[in-house]
C-alpha cells in the first residue's frame, strides 16, 4: 500500500537540497538517500537558493586549453587523469539533480530515471575519489574545466535542448573516450583504475539511452525530426563540435540510430561505416 502524499518523500525537492550541497561526501550521502517515492511531486515549481550548484572551492576551474598535459607513466600523471575523471562526475552528480527540480510537467518515469543516475553517478564520484586517495592525492589537488556545467547553464530555459547537448553530446563523448583511457591505465600497469573506468562505461550507455529516450519523446510531442532538431540546437546554443572516433557499438547500445550516427559523423567529417 502506498504512503499518503504527506508522507512521501518529495522526490525534486530533495534532489534541489542535495544539488545546494558543496561538500561531495556530503552530496553523495544525499543523493544516495533519495529513492523515488510512489508519488512524485512533477508540477510544483521551486525556489533555487543562490550559488547552484554546490560545489567546494577546489578544485580552481580554469579554461580547458589552460589543463597541463602530464605522463600517463608517473602516478602523478595518472592521478590527473583520474582526477579529471571526477571532476566530470561530480558535474554529472549535479546535471542530473538539476534536471529534477528545473523541469516540471514531465511524466513520473522521467524522475525516477534521472534519480537512478545522480544515485550511479555519485557511485562513480565515490570510486574515483577512493582511487585518488590510495594514489595519494584528493579531488581539488588539481585544476579542472566547468565545460560541462557551463552548457547546462545555456540551456536552463529548454528542456529539449538540455537533453540533446548534455546527455546526448558532452555526456555521451564519454562513450566514445572511455576504452582509450581505460587502454592507457592499463597499458600503465594500474588495473584498478582501468577496473573502474568498466564501471563507468556500463552505466554511463544507460544513462546516454535515458538521454536519448526523453529527447525522442520530446521531438515526438513537439512534432520534430530529432536529426534536424539536434544540428539546430547545437548551432543555436553552440555545442563543442563533434569529435571523432566514435564508439558506434556504445552509441547504438544506448540508443542512437543509424541516421543519428550518421549526422554525427558528418558533423564531424569523419568517414561513415
Amino acid at each position: 500500500m502506498n504512503e499518503s502524499p504527506q508522507k512521501q518523500e518529495e522526490l525534486r525537492r530533495r534532489a534541489l537540497d542535495a544539488l545546494a550541497i558543496r561538500q561531495p561526501q556530503g552530496k553523495c550521502a544525499a543523493v544516495w538517500s533519495m529513492r523515488a517515492p510512489a508519488d512524485v511531486d512533477i508540477q510544483g515549481h521551486l525556489a533555487p537558493p543562490p550559488g547552484l550548484p554546490g560545489r567546494p572551492d577546489r578544485p580552481e576551474l580554469i579554461s580547458p586549453a589552460s589543463l597541463p598535459r602530464r605522463s600517463m607513466s608517473t602516478v602523478e600523471g595518472r592521478a590527473a587523469l583520474l582526477h579529471a575523471l571526477a571532476h566530470i562526475e561530480f558535474n554529472a552528480i549535479n546535471l542530473a539533480l538539476d534536471i529534477m527540480w528545473r523541469f516540471p510537467g514531465m511524466p513520473e518515469q522521467f524522475y525516477r530515471e534521472w534519480c537512478r543516475v545522480a544515485i550511479e553517478e555519485a557511485t562513480h564520484f565515490d570510486l574515483l575519489a577512493r582511487r585518488l586517495r590510495a594514489l595519494g592525492y584528493a579531488y581539488g589537488d588539481f585544476p579542472a574545466h566547468n565545460g560541462l556545467w557551463e552548457m547546462a547553464e545555456k540551456t536552463q530555459g529548454d528542456l529539449l535542448a538540455r537533453i540533446a547537448l548534455v546527455p546526448r553530446t558532452l555526456e555521451a563523448r564519454g562513450l566514445d573516450a572511455s576504452p582509450p583511457i581505460r587502454r592507457r591505465l592499463a597499458q600503465a600497469g594500474d588495473a584498478e583504475s582501468a577496473a573502474i573506468l568498466d564501471v563507468i562505461l556500463r552505466d554511463e550507455v544507460g544513462h546516454v539511452a535515458i538521454g536519448n529516450h526523453w529527447y525522442k519523446w520530446l521531438c515526438a510531442q513537439e512534432g520534430r525530426d530529432p536529426v534536424a532538431t539536434y544540428e539546430e540546437l547545437a548551432e543555436r546554443y553552440q555545442a563543442p563540435r563533434l569529435r571523432g572516433p566514435f564508439n558506434l557499438e556504445a552509441r547504438r547500445a544506448a540508443g542512437f540510430e543509424e541516421a543519428e550516427l550518421e549526422a554525427l559523423q558528418r558533423m564531424a567529417g569523419q568517414p561513415q561505416d
